[in-house]
Formats: C-alpha cells, structure tokens, sequence
C-alpha cells in the first residue's frame, strides 16, 4: 500500500517536458552512462517531500522494492528515505540499510542518486565499521560503486579524516571516466577547505598527472596565484 500511494503521489507532480529534459540531462541516450533510465520530470523538493511524508512509517522490505523501479523519482524516493532513516535507526537497523544500499547499487545508477546519499549511509557506517571496504568498492569495475567510494569519503572529511579520500585519489588518478574526475576533485576541494596542507601535498605530487577535470575542480578554493602554479604542467 505504501509503495502504491508513493507511486501515485510522484504521477501526480510528472511533467512531460520535465522528463524530456531530464532524459538528456541525465544522458539516457543509446550509449550513454544511464541508457535507457526513464523519468516522471518532478523537481528534487517534490521527491523530498514525498519521502518526508512515508519514510516513517514504511518498512525496508518496501523500500528494497521501490528502489528498483524503473523511473529515476522513485529510486530517488526510495534513497532519500534510507537517508532519513539512518541516523534515527538503532546499529542494527543501520546495518540493514546499509546493506540494502549496497546491494541495489545498480539501481543507484546516476551522479544525482550517489551525491545525495553515499555520504549519509556508506560514509558513516563504515567509519565505524569497516573503512577498508571503501577500497573494495574503489577497486571494482562498477562505475556507480566506484563514485559511492569517494563519495562516502564525504562524512570522513566531516570528521577531520582525510587519509582515504587520498588514497582513493590516488587510484583514481589514472580513471578513465569524467564523473569520477568531477567527484575525485571535488572531494580533494572539500579536503582543501578544511586543512589546505593536506591538498598542497596531493597536488604537489600528482598535478602534472591529474587529469585535467579532477585537478580544476580541486584547486578551485585556493589562491588564485596558487592556482596558476598547478594549472602549468
């Protein structure tokens, strides 16, 4: 019943040209990184709204079932509720929506469903657990599990520790695909903005081996005369 009444709120704010807009945007097209993804065309703060409303008081084994449909919004829907779940549940409820995350990333198949949750669910969960996993899912061929690494890197930055958003830098230094340039260095800024030394460091040592769109993202909060030193390779 839940699902259903989700379901039928998210038709309810579907626009037509919206869903054609978000179909190009998000790369749908034959070849593309989300090929054949379909959507309604609502607006982030309408799914936000949605998930506020259920997530209380629908179950995981409901979630677990709209995280795999067919259209973005629900799959969103369905993410941001695991996200406001999470830091009201109990060890072992967070450990099963975790889990439940991990197992349908190939549901959570685009940069917008990865950047709204890996920080709030993977990060935090296996900060206190298991950070070496993180490595796991950077060392995999699956490009979503790939950017939820660094990504989940995100809390590890909250909480002043920065040695695994290195580390996954430095494996992603060499990675062949633009998404994981804009999240590496993107990630490297944020470390930037709370110990510059630390950034100094990388750059001072990997610069001239960066790819272009990684190292543009990750300098973009430091001096400008700074800037111009590490844009010359």
């Amino acid at each position: 019943m839940n699902i259903e009444q989700i379901l039928n709120e998210l038709k309810n704010f579907s626009d037509k040209k919206l869903a054609d807009h978000h179909a190009k945007f998000f790369k749908t097209g034959k070849g593309e990184y989300a090929e054949g993804d379909l959507f309604y065309g609502i607006k982030v703060p309408e799914v936000r709204k949605i998930s506020n409303k259920y997530f209380k008081n629908i179950d995981l084994n409901e979630i677990d079932i709209l995280i795999k449909n067919p259209f973005h919004e629900a799959r969103l829907t369905a993410i941001l509720m695991l996200v406001l779940k999470y830091p009201k549940s109990s060890f072992e409820e967070k450990e099963k929506i975790y889990n439940l995350y991990l197992n349908n990333v190939n549901y959570i198949n685009n940069w917008d469903l990865v950047d709204i949750s890996a920080q709030y669910v993977v990060g935090p969960f296996l900060f206190k657990n298991n950070p070496q996993k993180l490595l796991e899912l950077a060392e995999s061929d699956h490009l979503w599990s790939q950017r939820i690494s660094i990504l989940a890197t995100f809390y590890f930055i909250r909480q002043g520790e920065y040695s695994q958003t290195i580390e996954l830098a430095k494996l992603f230094l060499n990675h062949n695909h633009d998404l994981m340039h804009k999240a590496t260095g993107w990630m490297l800024r944020e470390v930037g903005k709370r110990d510059i030394n630390v950034l100094y460091s990388f750059l001072d040592k990997f610069h001239k081996v960066m790819p272009r769109t990684m190292l543009r993202y990750s300098i973009e909060k430091i001096p400008k005369e700074k800037r111009s030193i590490y844009m010359k390779k």
